[in-house]
């Protein structure tokens, strides 16, 4: 369904254009499926992505093996009289063994599973009227029921839909910017909205629409605690908790694959506000490469108090020239005792809701993974709602303070 309201080429992420190219691709949807599926605006904006984007050849429309193939037809004589009369009577035969077949499998399910019959989903048989010689009155007549009922019945059916139409386009007009929004957060952007509806319901219409999300999991180790660099004690190891924005910020480095090779996301977080406040990709994991998101945020900090860098031991956080960034700034350092990627989970939960949220392909190169990237912070810090935050979004509560 198309939303009303206009939008251009901006409104719609990288990672979103490269997850309808990739379904579209793949035979899961033709072009324009996807373009009805997810409200895309434009006759041709799926086509140009998937010319800009896609692997396949697009230039002359839809690839020949993509296409469904033609029908075929036999040509055989008309039957002769008596031949249609057998025809009519094992026809008929069986149409009553079909209809006699039903009538105990709805029997069974309803002693046996449970499952009812209600007045409603008889009902649909006559709003799609595929059967011809069955109106309204002898439906009534058949099921038992005053036509008022029935009337009654297919106003509410009526105002159910056009609800869970309003909720669906709200569910696809958010999943523009962020694709793996969960149910949960989504209710509450349906509550600010001034929608009203039950987190089971929810669920329920997402299930049946098939737009629950599906965990992910990847792993890929990216650290490298085994050198000569001296190490920092772990500083927050005895429950300590900040108190405000930029007294603590956690560091950690993740693996983002590209279709040419490698690259790595460098992510500084502030651990009151989980804003993401620096970053950097880059295709290596030198030092010079990963310091550029600790300058990044140093660039940004507007507080003049005390700090905490945490991070696990990796060789770029212990480096000489990573650490006389601390000296510098006047920067306290803590580190994690040896690997152990729990005493250092707040960065790795950032890591993995960049990855299973918004980077969902493959970008083509680093350039484009420095694009994805950074509209995903974007959306991250200013959009999604977090449990942690009591659904506000990291970059309100950093402006807070």
């Amino acid at each position: 369904m198309k939303s009303a309201a206009r939008r251009t080429q901006r409104d719609y992420s990288l990672a979103f254009k490269l997850d309808v190219v990739d379904q579209v691709e793949r035979g899961e949807l033709t072009y324009k499926q996807a373009q009805e599926k997810y409200g895309i605006q434009g006759c041709s904006t799926v086509l140009v992505w998937l010319r800009k984007h896609g692997r396949l050849d697009w230039s002359r429309g839809t690839p020949r093996f993509l296409k469904k193939g033609l029908p075929m037809f036999e040509l055989n004589s008309p039957p002769t009289p008596e031949q249609r009369i057998k025809e009519l009577e094992k026809l008929l035969e069986d149409t009553k063994l079909r209809a006699d077949f039903f009538e105990e499998v709805v029997k069974v399910m309803e002693r046996d599973h449970g499952v009812r019959v209600v007045k409603k989903h008889k009902g649909r048989v006559v709003q799609e009227q595929n059967i011809a010689q069955l109106n309204v009155t002898k439906f009534c007549q058949i099921v038992n029921i005053t036509r008022q009922a029935y009337y009654k019945q297919c106003l509410t059916e009526a105002r159910k839909l056009r609800r869970d139409e309003v909720l669906l386009s709200f569910v696809r007009e958010t999943r523009i910017k962020q694709v793996r929004i969960g149910t949960r957060k989504l209710k509450y952007l349906m509550q600010q909205a001034g929608m009203t509806v039950g987190r089971d319901y929810l669920f329920s219409l997402l299930k049946h629409h098939r737009l629950l999300v599906k965990t992910k999991r990847a792993y890929h180790r990216t650290t490298d605690s085994h050198h000569r660099f001296y190490c920092h004690p772990n500083r927050i190891k005895d429950g300590f908790k900040p108190e405000r924005p930029e007294e603590l910020w956690v560091a950690d480095i993740t693996y983002l694959p590209t279709q040419e090779g490698n690259s790595y996301v460098s992510l500084i977080t502030d651990a009151y506000s989980r804003k993401i406040v620096g970053y950097s990709v880059d295709d290596n994991m030198q030092t010079s490469a990963v310091k550029q998101a600790f300058i990044g945020a140093l660039r940004k900090r507007r507080s003049k108090g005390s700090l905490i860098h945490h991070s696990d031991r990796g060789s770029q956080y212990c480096s000489k020239e990573y650490q006389d960034i601390h000296a510098k700034h006047k920067i306290v350092c803590s580190m994690t005792d040896g690997y152990d990627c729990y005493q250092n989970a707040l960065a790795e939960r950032v890591n993995g809701i960049l990855k299973m949220e918004y980077l969902l392909r493959k970008p083509k190169d680093v350039a484009q993974a420095r694009k994805m990237v950074a509209e995903s912070v974007e959306i991250y810090n200013q959009m999604r709602p977090h449990t942690a935050l009591k659904y506000k979004t990291p970059d309100e509560v950093h402006r807070a303070f």
